[in-house]
């Protein structure tokens, strides 16, 4: 029998091109595996359009380059994508949604309850664990909890202009200044001057209404991906810029990427640990990436739990599966089955 996946990705966040991409390459694999896929960008007045190879440019091209409200299937123009505003009608004949969203709406819990409410199978986290993985003040909390080593932080609402005067005291500079609940470091800023202070606070509440000071851990970026309950092959990031920031990650030749990393036996266990506590700290479920600096004396430090990942072929992800024998394919249908596993343990 052939499945039936309804692959959103687009919608309205920061970071909707991304999440477009993520969503091409899924749709493709997924359709040269056998699946009848559908395409659907939830912030599109468009109803699913059945998506084949040979469409994925010109589906993507028209959909609208600024949208500002998520809608889906049945919705007219204009509507908010709720619980009460979507029937269970929406998605009859769907047997999976992928969700392929990163950030916004798609990744912080809210399009996870709105599946739940309708009784779809979906990939990825739930949504306690997406909700509480996107607020980094609240992921942090529960990383001192459980003894989870992170940096240092303090958060500021909108309206605050404090001094900097006690964050550097207490964490020093360079300083992170990102917000509290964006990805793919929309917002953030590497402070090492206070003379940038106004600035980096002015650009991070462009994003959001809460930030986070945060201590800069000078040293290397390491990430675990995890999938189901295995810490798939260590990657290393090596930026071109002092941090792994938007253009590294989405500019080609901005990073040089090494899997396995070079890390010892006893380093590359104890980060894959490390990156299994905090995704089972969180609740999270299925697959997610764990993102860490390592310290000049080998110290790991967790900075947040990415539920919903980029999942293009050269994705990290992807990457750290291929290691592991994995290859995009068999990755993308053993989170499908991840998702189907866990709907019907919920029924």
């Amino acid at each position: 029998m052939t499945t039936r996946v309804l692959v959103l990705a687009g919608g309205r966040s920061a970071e909707r091109d991304v999440s477009l991409s993520t969503g091409a390459a899924v749709s493709h694999a997924l359709d040269e595996s056998g699946s009848d896929v559908l395409f659907f960008d939830p912030a599109s007045s468009h109803p699913p359009i059945t998506w084949t190879p040979d469409q994925a440019k010109t589906i993507i091209d028209r959909l609208p380059p600024d949208p500002s409200i998520m809608q889906v299937k049945g919705l007219p123009a204009g509507v908010a994508m709720t619980p009460a505003d979507v029937p269970r009608a929406s998605f009859d004949g769907v047997d999976l949604v992928f969700v392929a969203l990163h950030g916004g709406d798609g990744e912080n819990g809210r399009l996870q309850a709105l599946l739940d409410t309708c009784g779809i199978a979906y990939t990825g986290s739930g949504m306690a664990a997406s909700s509480l993985a996107m607020d980094k003040h609240a992921s942090k909390r529960v990383f001192v909890a459980e003894q989870i080593p992170t940096p240092r932080w303090r958060m500021i609402e909108r309206g605050r202009y404090p001094d900097i005067d006690p964050y550097e005291a207490q964490m020093g500079l360079p300083l992170i200044v990102k917000p509290n609940s964006q990805g793919s470091t929309v917002g953030l800023t590497l402070l090492k001057d206070k003379s940038q202070w106004r600035e980096a606070l002015d650009e991070g509440f462009r994003w959001d209404h809460r930030l986070l000071v945060e201590e800069y851990i000078a040293g290397r970026e390491i990430t675990v991906s995890v999938l189901g309950d295995e810490a798939l092959p260590v990657v290393e990031i090596i930026p071109s810029h002092d941090l792994y920031d938007y253009e590294c990650k989405y500019t080609s030749g901005g990073s040089q990427y090494v899997c396995p990393a070079d890390l010892s036996q006893q380093q590359t266990e104890r980060v894959q640990e490390i990156g299994l506590q905090a995704f089972h700290a969180l609740g999270c479920e299925g697959y997610a990436r764990v993102d860490f600096r390592m310290s000049p004396e080998g110290e790991f430090y967790c900075l947040e739990v990415n539920t919903l990942p980029g999942m293009t072929s050269t994705s990290l992800v992807p990457k750290a599966a291929r290691a592991a024998g994995i290859e995009f394919p068999q990755l993308l249908q053993r989170i499908c089955e991840l998702a189907v596993q866990r709907h019907n343990r919920s029924r």
